[in-house]
């Protein structure tokens, strides 16, 4: 297995059941949510120094969705043009977050997770199974819904286990 290939397992493995795209729709909506739950002043909290605040999370998972999405989008369509990767602490160092609210940080996070449910959901097998090259490796499409799916499982636990219990939410 390449390290490719085990990075992306580990987030594979938090998928709880087979069916990938209902995942993706029950990952969204736990995530919906919690930030539902937070105030704006608890969207600025990080659990630690040097680490992202909620806001930035759920700024960075819609960046990664985005970014995923236009990866599937060309390998399902066919298009064998290897993409490029991408930098997310770079990415993060850009979000100049002050003045987005977290209720339409929010509303963004939804519609783009409803889109993309739609996007894969109208997808057939024969499709889903193409692959194409990014970041110098080769991925399905297939794979990378389910990568959306265990990449936000991976940051819902990452807030729960770290940002909730340092937070008093009513």
């Amino acid at each position: 297995m390449t390290e490719f290939q085990k990075y992306i397992q580990r987030y594979l493995d938090l998928i709880p059941s087979e069916n990938w795209l209902e995942e993706l729709k029950n990952s969204g909506a736990q995530t919906s949510e919690i930030y539902e739950k937070l105030s704006e002043e608890h969207s600025n909290f990080a659990y630690a120094e040097e680490k992202w605040t909620l806001k930035e999370l759920l700024q960075h998972l819609i960046d990664a969705e985005r970014i995923f999405i236009y990866r599937a989008l060309r390998f399902s369509r066919n298009d064998q043009t290897e993409l490029a990767g991408w930098d997310e602490e770079l990415y993060a160092k850009e979000y100049f977050l002050n003045d987005v609210s977290l209720k339409t940080l929010l509303e963004e996070f939804d519609f783009l997770r409803k889109s993309n449910v739609l996007f894969f959901g109208n997808l057939k097998e024969e499709i889903l199974s193409r692959e194409g090259v990014a970041n110098g490796n080769e991925i399905s499409v297939e794979t990378i819904g389910k990568l959306i799916v265990g990449h936000n499982i991976h940051h819902l636990n990452i807030i729960k286990e770290r940002y909730l219990p340092n937070l008093i939410l009513n």
